[in-house]
């Protein structure tokens, strides 16, 4: 059986009708398919072979077919071994790519069935796509090779990873707890510090994070060390301000056997040599006494330590990162901070955001703290609606993520329900001394000022002025408004207005304020 050319009358193109158009597309398509495949047949509804193409002729004597005569006729699992065809014909599901492997070879096979108008089975059509495809398909079993190889290795990096957490639980290692994918936020605030922070995993300098308390400045300590060259090494970690100042030099350089009374007898390392070939995170360095700057000064410039008590030099390689939620400048300016020690550690500074500068992250912020909230405490995760999220987000936030999660934890305490209403939020702010803001209030009040601010303006008849005289006076009036409400509290004004002290020094001098 051949089929015919398709043929149309001169002048006429394409069948007016829709009936006429799909059938001269069904054969052109049949056509497509006998002439550019290898090989194809037709087997009717009971799996009889009733028709094959010139091309799986050639495959006949391979499977021990003398003649065409002898493959028509004969079921279609007694010619060609292994078929699926006749699970083709009974779920009228098409295959539409498969390897078939037989005597005659490996082949990519389609196996489609066709039906008749009321869209019963009526047969199956088999087509040979490529036969010996590790030849014909050598650029494709390629390619998969590769991505089956990328994907073992990926696998075996995150097995052996999964393996060194578990050893480091279990043999009390140090290792970062944290990746920059746990910095949780798009905004671009939060984008940006995470942009910063990933250039600097890849130096070697100091890095020194500033921000406030609970904004995430010790989780991106680890995630640095984690995207560094030293994440294979120990991350150490030490919280200046939680340590008695008596303790803080044997803390860091350790202590030699018997170096004072009730000393033990073996050596006890300190965390300068804990840290070596990782990094050594000293949180709140702005809490460092004095006395022991100009010591940790020499520690990081000379690379040695001298252990309390002893008269050996002790050699280190770590990394450090520090930070504070101090405003160090100051420090510096007052004489509470050593200026050389303080630019010995701002090679890097990375400022990470408060939460008012990021408010876009509050949902995707209560999701993540909600599914850890449910996890800890063997509950549903707090569902929080469009207006309880809208009184988040207007919040100031003082303790940044870690006032959120406490309040969110509190909610969810008091709540007889998964469902986080906007008046108990409102509650738990109140109880916890601070008045919710709500978003209508805050844009009011800044009309409000604004407007009044204007109106002022406009009586005086001092808007035919420079712009830069205008913002300066606002500016000042602002902060002159932000002094007297707190009481000369500079600490307050800063926060109240949204900048830093050093900034707001700064403008004091500039406003001669």
């Amino acid at each position: 059986m051949r089929v015919e050319p398709i043929s149309t009358v001169p002048g006429k193109g394409l069948p007016a009708d829709a009936d006429g158009i799909y059938a001269l597309a069904a054969r052109s398509m049949f056509q497509l398919f006998s002439s550019m495949s290898q090989g194809m047949f037709l087997a009717d509804r009971t799996g009889r072979i009733v028709w094959v193409n010139e091309g799986y002729e050639r495959f006949l004597p391979r499977l021990g077919v003398v003649s065409v005569d002898d493959f028509l006729g004969h079921m279609v699992e007694e010619v060609i071994p292994n078929t699926q065809m006749r699970r083709v014909l009974e779920t009228g599901q098409p295959v539409l790519i498969d390897l078939l492997t037989n005597s005659a070879g490996t082949f990519v096979v389609s196996r489609l069935p066709l039906r008749d108008e009321e869209g019963a089975v009526i047969g199956a059509i088999g087509i040979v796509l490529f036969d010996q495809p590790e030849t014909t398909l050598q650029p494709l079993i390629s390619k998969f090779a590769l991505l089956q190889r990328d994907l073992d290795e990926a696998r075996r990096e995150l097995a052996a990873q999964r393996n060194r957490s578990l050893r480091a639980a279990v043999h009390g290692e140090r290792r970062a707890k944290y990746s920059f994918a746990s910095f949780v936020g798009s905004s671009p605030a939060a984008v940006e510090v995470k942009r910063q922070a990933r250039r600097a995993a890849q130096s070697m300098s100091p890095v020194l994070l500033l921000g406030e308390t609970g904004t995430g400045k010790e989780l991106l300590a680890h995630a640095i060390h984690a995207a560094s060259a030293r994440a294979s090494g120990p991350f150490v970690s030490v919280n200046i301000a939680a340590i008695p100042e008596s303790l803080l030099e044997a803390e860091f350089f350790g202590v030699a056997p018997g170096a004072f009374t009730g000393a033990e007898r073996k050596p006890r390392d300190g965390k300068f040599k804990l840290a070596d070939g990782g990094t050594l995170f000293l949180d709140e360095i702005g809490d460092m006494p004095p006395s022991l700057q100009a010591k940790l000064l020499r520690a990081l410039q000379e690379g040695e330590i001298e252990p309390l008590g002893s008269n050996q030099i002790v050699h280190f390689d770590a990394r450090v990162v520090a930070a504070t939620s101090r405003d160090l400048p100051q420090m510096v300016r007052d004489g509470q901070f050593r200026e050389d020690l303080f630019y010995r550690l701002h090679v890097l500074p990375l400022r990470v955001p408060p939460l008012r500068e990021r408010r876009g992250d509050i949902a995707a912020l209560v999701e993540v703290l909600g599914e850890d909230l449910a996890l800890r405490n063997d509950m549903p995760p707090p569902e929080l609606g469009a207006d309880a999220l809208e009184l988040l987000a207007s919040q100031a936030w003082r303790g940044n993520i870690r006032e959120l999660r406490n309040v969110l934890e509190q909610a969810a305490m008091r709540s007889d329900e998964a469902r986080i209403t906007a008046d108990l939020l409102a509650e738990v702010l109140r109880s916890s001394g601070v008045e919710p803001l709500r978003l209508p209030q805050i844009m009011g009040a800044c009309s409000t000022n604004l407007e009044a601010a204007g109106a002022s303006m406009l009586g005086d008849g001092n808007l035919l002025r420079p712009l830069s005289e205008q913002i300066a006076e606002l500016e000042a009036r602002a902060i002159r408004t932000a002094l007297q409400a707190h009481d000369g509290n500079k600490l307050a004004v800063a926060r109240t207005l949204g900048i830093s002290r050093a900034k707001l020094y700064d403008r004091l001098a500039l406003l001669n304020l």
